[in-house]
């Protein structure tokens, strides 16, 4: 999937621009070029950007070559892989 193709909400793309304008975190495609090789051969079907646990959080939802789906939480500000849950 082409990153511009990769469409979170408008409210998840705003909170966003404002927390990477404050340096609170990284852009998107720097987290993705980062994140890369983490990809484990799959697509990327989806991404939120939301407040946890007191820090700006990047959900990926990829989707591996087998069809099954794995949710990436990566710390918006170091782009840490911080949990990975299959399902």
């Amino acid at each position: 999937m082409p990153l511009g193709a990769i469409a979170g909400s408008g409210r998840d793309h705003d909170r966003a621009l404002r927390a990477v304008e404050r340096g609170e975190a990284l852009p998107l495609a720097e987290i993705l070029e980062r994140f890369r090789p983490e990809l484990l051969d799959g697509e990327i079907a989806d991404v939120e950007f939301e407040r946890k646990h007191g820090r700006w959080v990047y959900e990926l939802k990829v989707i591996d070559r087998s069809g099954r789906l794995w949710e990436f939480y990566v710390d918006a500000e170091s782009a840490e892989v911080l949990k990975k849950e299959g399902h």
